[in-house]
C-alpha cells in the first residue's frame, strides 16, 4: 500500500531507515501497552473498522507483521517475494479464523510477532534494506518501505481498535502526507477539490482509501 515519494532521509540512500524503525518500535510498543490485560468481552466488542471486532483488527496487525517479516527475511536472502504468498484471500481468510480467539490468545500473537518483526529489523543488512520487495498490491519497492508501511499500520489500526485516541506522529505524517496528496485526485472530481484547495468551494467526498 505504500508507493515511492519523498519526505525523510529514510525514502532514499544506503543502509537502515533509522527513523521509520524507531518510529516502528515506538508504535509497537505503545500498541502492547494498549492492549494489555485485554479481556475477551473487549476482544469481541466492535471496533471502529465495519464489519470488523477487536479481535479482526489485533489478528490483521499480527498477520501484517508476520508479512512484513516474510518480505524482510526475502529481501535478506535475494528474493522478491509476494507479501502475502496466498494473497489477499488468503489474508481475509487467516483474520476470520483468528479474530474469535481468547483475548489472551490476540495480545500474545500481536506481541510475539511484534518482536519477531523487532529482530529482522535488527539483523538485516544495509544491502537487503535496498533490495526489492512486492507489497499485497503487487507494487515492487525497496525493502525498506516495508518499515515504513509496519509503522503506518500499527498506528492506524491502533486507532481502529476504539480504546483511545492514537496521535500520528510528526514524521509518520510528513512522509505519508506527502504520498497521498498526488492521489487525491483519483478519489475525487479534479476540479472541485481545486477549487477547494483554493478557497472557491467546499471540501469535495473522497473515494474510500
Amino acid at each position: 500500500m505504500t508507493g515511492g515519494g519523498a519526505g525523510t532521509r529514510d525514502d532514499v540512500g544506503a543502509g537502515p531507515p533509522r527513523e521509520w524503525i524507531d518510529g516502528c518500535l515506538a508504535a509497537q510498543a505503545l500498541l502492547d501497552e494498549a492492549i494489555r490485560g485485554l479481556d475477551d468481552g473487549t476482544a469481541r466488542s466492535p471496533s471502529q473498522l465495519p464489519e470488523w471486532s477487536v479481535g479482526h483488527v489485533l489478528t490483521h496487525i499480527a498477520r501484517n507483521a508476520d508479512s512484513v517479516v516474510w518480505r524482510l527475511e526475502g529481501a535478506r536472502r535475494g528474493e522478491l517475494r509476494d507479501q502475502y504468498p496466498g494473497g489477499l484471500d488468503q489474508r481475509r481468510q487467516d483474520i476470520e479464523a483468528g479474530a474469535g480467539r481468547p483475548a489472551g490468545e490476540l495480545v500474545a500473537d500481536v506481541r510475539d510477532s511484534s518482536a519477531a518483526v523487532a529482530l529482522v529489523m535488527a539483523e538485516l543488512s544495509d544491502e537487503a534494506w535496498e533490495a526489492p520487495s512486492r507489497t499485497s498490491r503487487g507494487v515492487v519497492e525497496p525493502s525498506r518501505d516495508a518499515v515504513f508501511s509496519r509503522w503506518r499500520e500499527v498506528v492506524v489500526h491502533q486507532g481502529d481498535l476504539g480504546l483511545g485516541p492514537v496521535p500520528l506522529p510528526p514524521t509518520l505524517v510528513a512522509v505519508w502526507l506527502a504520498r497521498e496528496l498526488p492521489r487525491l485526485g483519483e478519489r475525487t472530481d479534479a476540479a472541485a477539490l481545486l477549487a477547494w484547495v483554493i478557497g472557491r468551494g467546499d471540501a469535495p467526498e473522497l473515494a474510500p482509501w
